[in-house]
Formats: structure tokens, C-alpha cells, sequence
């Protein structure tokens, strides 16, 4: 299945008229309203909410990771909501980089052995691997560390590793999940100046967090309460911490 195809002003990744929603009858939960939203190329979006928000559900659909109850999700040109699970599977794998909050790095395995994965599981050659890990290292300013086991490394360049790892299969589409919520604040601002620099070189980057001090690294900031989504925070005191 190809899926439906998409207008290429509606950016990297789309969401048209897109809910979600858990269960049936009484115990039917909203977890994210009626949708609009697009991620641009050369775009730092901050998805900015409370714990219970909706905005993870939100990033979830943007990576094609749960399909929407209502409404359409577009990757790449591409209607992901038609796809089958594992054509879903595929298109995450070459299509979306996926930063988490905790890392997420095999323990047993080196910085450059992590950041090879996603090219293996493509079948991409060992020459291309050691090629392209290299690059990404470089990019994050991590060859030196290549060779340490993730314990050898603080959170903040446990971090840089994973957006190492996520950039490597180069990837137009970027999805962040607190990124930053395990680091000191001069980490956070080295991982959060790494993607900012990312959505400079042309990637969609959207990362989802609670914290506002990562408000100047932002183009644009949508806010996310109670399952909907605004332009503006919709209440004053939800945002201040």
C-alpha cells in the first residue's frame, strides 16, 4: 500500500484533522482533540504542555508510532495512517530520528556501535556504517568518546550519542521526547544548541517538553492542554515550571 500523497507545502510531517481517543462508551479518554499541525524543514518546534497534556500522545502520532481514532497523518509526502504496521516500521526507520528522554543506548555496545544500529538494520554496507557514524559523531562533537560504553559518559553526552543515533540514517524528519528533562541546565543547552543546529542544516525538528526555558531555542511553540493544541498558552500558571 502507497498510501495517499500530500502537497509539498504541507511540510515534513502533517497532521490533518487528526484525534486520538482510548476505549468505548463511558470509558472513552480523549487523548488528543481534533488536529492541525505541520512541521517545516529548517523548524525547531517546541511542543510545550503539563505532564498528562496530550503532547506525547501528539509527537506518538507525528512518528507514526499509534494510528490516529480521526484524521490523517502525512510523513514525507507520504498518508502514514494508511499504512500497514509494517509499513509503518519502514517508514520510521528511514524517514524519522527519535531522541528520548532516557537515552535509550544498549549498554553492552560503544558510543559508534550504538550510533550504527538504524544503519544496520537498513543492510547498509560496513564500509557506509563506519562512514556515516563517523560523520554523525562528528556532527554531535563526540569522536573522541567513539570507543566508551554508554556508563563512561555523563547524561549530556549520553544524549548527544542518542541524537548521534537518530541522525545518522539522515533522517528529514526529527521527534524529540524531553530531551532534556535527565540533564543539568549546561547540558541541556549544549543537546538543545545541537538541535537547533540541526533544524538550521534543513531538518524538521519537534521536541516535546514541559519546561519553557527552552523557549529561545524555538521558531515556533504550540502548547498542549487537556488533549488540544494552541498557539498560545491558554493559561498562565500550567507553563511556569
Amino acid at each position: 500500500m502507497l498510501g495517499s500523497q500530500i502537497q509539498p507545502h504541507a511540510g515534513v510531517a502533517h497532521l490533518q484533522g487528526v484525534s486520538k481517543a482510548y476505549g468505548n462508551g463511558e470509558n472513552r479518554i480523549t487523548a488528543l482533540h481534533a488536529t492541525d499541525l505541520t512541521v517545516e524543514r529548517n523548524e525547531l518546534l517546541l511542543i510545550v504542555g503539563p505532564s498528562g497534556s496530550g503532547k506525547t500522545t501528539l509527537l506518538s502520532l507525528l512518528g507514526c508510532v499509534i494510528y490516529p481514532t480521526v484524521g490523517q497523518v502525512f510523513v514525507g509526502g507520504q498518508e502514514a495512517s494508511a499504512l500497514s504496521e509494517k509499513e509503518l516500521a519502514h517508514l520510521r526507520l528511514r524517514q524519522i530520528g527519535f531522541v528520548f528522554q532516557n537515552f535509550n543506548l544498549v549498554q553492552p555496545l560503544t558510543a559508534a556501535e550504538n550510533v550504527a544500529l538504524p544503519l544496520q538494520l537498513q543492510g547498509v554496507g560496513k564500509a557506509e556504517v563506519n562512514e556515516r557514524v563517523a560523520a554523525a559523531l562528528e556532527l554531535v562533537g563526540m569522536s573522541n568518546r567513539r570507543k566508551n560504553l554508554p556508563k563512561q559518559l555523563s547524561g549530556g553526552q549520553q544524549q548527544r550519542i542518542s541524537i548521534a543515533r537518530a541522525l545518522v540514517t539522515d533522517p528529514p524528519l526529527m521527534l524529540c521526547d524531553e530531551p532534556t528533562a535527565s540533564l543539568d541546565h549546561a547540558s541541556a543547552s549544549v543537546v538543545m544548541n545541537e538541535l537547533r543546529s540541526l533544524a538550521d542544516r534543513g531538518k524538521a525538528v519537534a521536541v516535546v517538553t514541559h519546561d519553557i526555558r527552552l523557549k529561545p531555542f524555538a521558531n515556533r511553540i504550540v502548547y498542549v492542554d487537556e488533549g488540544r493544541v494552541y498557539t498560545e498558552a491558554p493559561t498562565e500558571n500550567v507553563y511556569a515550571h
